[in-house]
């Protein structure tokens, strides 16, 4: 039996994922398989994480839209307790979906792993009392090979359901889409860049 399902793609080329893990149930409680190596290799993913993250939110806190791309990260995310409004941007100058979003409500409830690939933006807004998002990474982070982008952008549009969110000094001072493309590093993210590869 397969130990993940896709249950959904975003973007036209399908680069965004989303996975239902098989929980494992018993009198105890369940068990979850949240990292597979045959599964990544079955859909074509990165094997190789060096770094896992671990947060924790309270409720109206907006953290995003964040993505780095020196190195070029990928990152496998997924809820570990409570709710959130999940936004993935696809960046990637010269895409046909350069600017557009996709958006999903996670929760801790269900077994979901969300793929990320380079070359995308990824927010998200705390809906419960207290959420906890964990999710293996591609690259070691590199403050400086990292961009925000303006959660509110006006040529986004994202429909957040949180008009007044707690924001950290660095995300409120986020740039514009726009801005971002003007920017020589722009180039890294290409067309081809959303599968899974981690860039040049």
């Amino acid at each position: 039996m397969m130990a993940w399902e896709l249950v959904q793609t975003a973007f036209p080329d399908g680069a965004v994922k989303l996975f239902r893990s098989v929980r494992h149930r018993d009198k105890r409680g369940w068990l979850m398989e949240v990292f597979r190596r045959d599964e990544l290799q079955r859909y074509g993913l990165p094997e190789q994480f060096v770094q896992e993250n671990h947060s924790r939110s309270r409720r109206g806190v907006l953290r995003g839209l964040h993505f780095q791309y020196e190195p070029p990260m990928g990152k496998l995310f997924r809820i570990s307790r409570g709710r959130a409004f999940v936004v993935e941007v696809d960046v990637r100058k010269g895409s046909p979906s350069c600017g557009r979003f996709f958006a999903v409500e996670l929760s801790a409830r269900e077994p979901l792993l969300l793929w990320i690939p380079p070359g995308f933006a990824n927010g998200f807004c705390a809906l419960t009392a207290v959420v906890e998002v964990q999710y293996l990474c591609t690259a070691l982070y590199n403050p400086a090979g990292e961009v925000v982008l303006r959660w509110d952008d006006p040529e986004l549009g994202i429909p957040w359901p949180i008009t007044a969110p707690l924001l950290s000094a660095r995300d409120r001072s986020g740039i514009t889409l726009r801005q971002w493309l003007e920017h020589p590093a722009a180039e890294r993210f290409g067309q081809s860049g959303g599968s899974g590869s981690a860039g040049p």
